[in-house]
């Protein structure tokens, strides 16, 4: 029997593991455990692990099985659980992650995660960035509504061209509302659909509408809020000469159910 904890963050759902004081078997069927039809139902699994030096690392699988790179939302669940288990210094937490280390801060449900400086990327056309924050993002800008957009056929033709197939993509579908409120949807890689929420996305589609559209250099702390299907998140971020630092995703992380899988 595996013990088990799931959570949600604006709609981006984890099955979690402790795997400090188990050994975590290497057959666990995680492609299984995060069907939504044979399974506990979940965009992707990690484990939580000791690390020296550090309050935990995270281990993540994308719900196809298959070990991925960072995942922000599930960042922000897995702080959130490490704070509820008594793990580490009151309301901050510094954990190893698959793009390496990251700061998160708890307050009540809010957890403000840390997230890696980006100074490289590239520009498509006007309206398209490709930027790597954890994970590589496809993030294209229309002036049409989002909501009837064809995402899943529209994403499918980028995630499976030449450039793409082998590693893949996140694809990201966004619409200014006004300068510092934006509104996207998300299709991911080793998921394979649209999910409701995606923390890398949103931090990338942030970035790539400051690199766009323009915003302030200097060391001013700057906030934009992103509405996604499963609810809102904001980033904040200061815009360098060299690129971006100090960025945090900001929002929920909420416990939805426990288990055991046999």
């Amino acid at each position: 029997m595996v013990n088990f904890i799931k959570f949600q963050g604006t709609g981006n759902d984890f099955i979690l593991i402790d795997g400090r004081t188990m050994e975590v078997p290497s057959s666990l069927p995680v492609k299984k455990m995060c069907d939504r039809n044979f399974g506990i139902g979940a965009d992707g699994l990690m484990i939580l692990q000791n690390k020296v030096g550090y309050d935990f690392e995270m281990i993540y699988y994308n719900s196809d099985g298959n070990l991925s790179s960072m995942c922000g939302n599930g960042g922000r669940c897995i702080a959130q659980w490490a704070h509820q288990l008594g793990i580490g210094n009151i309301n901050e937490l510094k954990f190893w992650a698959p793009d390496g280390e990251h700061i998160a801060l708890i307050d009540s449900n809010q957890v403000r995660l840390k997230m890696n400086n980006v100074s490289s990327w590239k520009i498509i056309d006007e309206n398209t960035v490709e930027i790597n924050t954890g994970s590589p993002h496809y993030v294209h800008f229309t002036e049409n509504s989002i909501n009837d957009y064809p995402l899943l056929s529209w994403a499918k033709t980028i995630r499976y061209n030449e450039t793409y197939a082998n590693v893949g993509i996140n694809v990201n579908i966004t619409k200014v509302i006004e300068r510092d409120y934006l509104q996207m949807r998300t299709y991911e890689r080793g998921v394979e659909n649209e999910t409701l929420s995606c923390g890398t996305g949103v931090t990338a589609t942030v970035l790539a509408h400051s690199i766009l559209h323009g915003s302030m250099l200097g060391n001013t702390k700057q906030m934009v809020h992103m509405a996604t299907p499963g609810g809102k998140l904001a980033i904040e971020f200061e815009k360098t000469e060299t690129g971006f630092e100090n960025i945090w995703l900001i929002g929920p992380a909420e416990e939805v159910f426990s288990g055991q899988w046999k």
